[in-house]
């Protein structure tokens, strides 16, 4: 079985790399990297983030949304040429008419086309780093860098003259040749580029390399996967313009979701943000015990005045979700009055006292809260639970949220991309692959290919 796996995936590898649209995406990608570098000197911007000025991190957007997009519409087309166009003209019963399972044929075709996907990718992502090594020519005495236009132009010509000359002598495809080539040789190009400053001296290979970059690249290749495998599923069922716009559909809503879904599946009011949290007993911080005081000093006016016995919530997200503190009723009562821990009080966590930005905050009760951690600084004040919208919550489960791949807000705003977060969102990219293959399946079965 994974000997016939294989050569399914290797056929669908090679039919993919010999559609001329393939090479055709790869070149227009590339021309576009070329022209970012022209367009995007108008951000108004100096400042450094993550080693880039305004300029250059607009350029590292557009770049990264010109690879989001090209390789969405690659993902339709190739998808379609594999799967859809073969059960159109009948030349997938070769395939199926064998003692080869509807299961390994799916499973086979979507691993050789994400090979020819990352290929892809691989060179489009390369392309963008030397547009970003290259950077922006934002005034006139800006000058072009030599190395990265040298080197380009020698991978370019390198890939090309090897189509060309495998062609002509062996009968090879040209765009399937062109197309493996550019990788590798634009990938010596790259390595070239960062041993060699802007001014033909050589420096250290790391130099120039954005680690911080590079992943975020990495897990925006990610999303990729998964709209290949989307496209694989629709292709089972649907031509190829239908695919493309299924993809594209599926492209722009995930990268909607969070505002059309998002934000209100939790809806929840903020009243005002944490400068800093200090435990009373700094011996014991955890503030999961019936008694624990914390003075809390707001990051600013509240939007609505508090006073003592008021409820008091907090978490890290602006709209509520995943409060760190259990939701409980109202309390009744005198805020500072003795005998809050006797039985009968129900756990809460109420503010006690109040002095302008300064709040004092006491978790009360007989038995203690479900407090998932204490207060930090920076998390978001609320007054009440939060409400949860269940519809709003199952569509923005269902629809794959493309925004999770997007991480040019930490490269902005020059954070670190934490290593936990790409660890969630490939295992949310596994998640979404199995359940888009599980689906191809499944409607594969059904069809009819004779």
């Amino acid at each position: 079985m994974v000997i016939r796996l294989f050569s399914i995936a290797r056929n669908a590898f090679v039919e993919s790399l010999r559609q001329p649209i393939y090479l055709f995406i790869l070149i227009a990608c590339g021309i576009m990297q070329v022209l970012n570098t022209w367009v995007t000197g108008f951000s108004m911007q100096d400042r450094l983030s993550a080693g880039l000025t305004g300029d250059d991190r607009l350029l590292l957007d557009i770049g990264l949304a010109t690879i989001f997009g090209c390789g969405t519409l690659l993902a339709g087309f190739v998808a379609t040429a594999t799967i859809s166009r073969e059960i159109e003209n009948k030349t997938i019963l070769t395939v199926v008419s064998k003692p080869i399972g509807r299961t390994t044929v799916i499973v086979g075709k979507y691993l050789g086309v994400t090979l020819a996907i990352a290929l892809a990718v691989a060179t489009m992502l390369i392309f963008l780093l030397l547009a970003v090594r290259h950077g922006v020519l934002s005034t006139a005495a800006d000058k072009i860098d030599g190395p990265v236009v040298t080197f380009s132009i020698l991978a370019l010509f390198v890939a090309v003259f090897i189509g060309v000359w495998t062609n002509f002598f062996y009968g090879w495809s040209f765009p399937q040749t062109v197309s493996v080539a550019l990788f590798p040789a634009f990938f010596v190009a790259y390595l070239l580029v960062l041993s060699l400053s802007k001014r033909w001296t050589w420096q250290e290979l790391g130099h120039d390399f954005r680690p911080q970059i590079a992943l975020a690249c990495g897990v925006l290749s990610l999303a990729l996967l998964v709209l290949t495998s989307i496209a694989v599923a629709a292709s089972t069922r649907l031509g190829q313009v239908m695919t493309i716009m299924l993809c594209a559909g599926i492209f722009v809503f995930g990268l909607l979701s969070n505002h059309l879904l998002g934000q209100r599946a939790f809806e929840n009011r903020a009243v005002a943000s944490i400068r800093t949290a200090v435990a009373e007993d700094p011996t014991d911080p955890s503030f999961t015990k019936p008694g624990q005081i914390y003075t809390i000093t707001l990051d600013g006016p509240p939007e609505e005045e508090f006073r003592p016995g008021d409820s008091f919530y907090y978490g890290s997200s602006a709209n509520g979700f995943r409060l760190a503190v259990a939701a409980f009723p109202p309390f009744e009562g005198d805020p500072r009055a003795e005998g809050l821990l006797r039985d009968g009080i129900e756990p809460r966590i109420i503010v006690t006292d109040v002095d302008g930005e300064r709040l004092t905050i006491r978790h009360i009760g007989a038995t203690p809260l479900r407090v998932t951690r204490p207060p930090e600084t920076g998390d978001i004040i609320f007054k009440t639970p939060t409400q949860r919208n269940v519809p709003r919550i199952v569509a923005w489960a269902l629809v794959p949220n493309m925004n999770a791949y997007w991480l040019m807000d930490a490269i902005a705003q020059n954070r670190k991309i934490p290593p936990r977060h790409v660890g969630l969102v490939a295992l949310y990219s596994l998640c979404l692959i199995v359940a888009s293959l599980s689906l191809a399946v499944a409607l594969f079965q059904g069809r009819d290919v004779g």
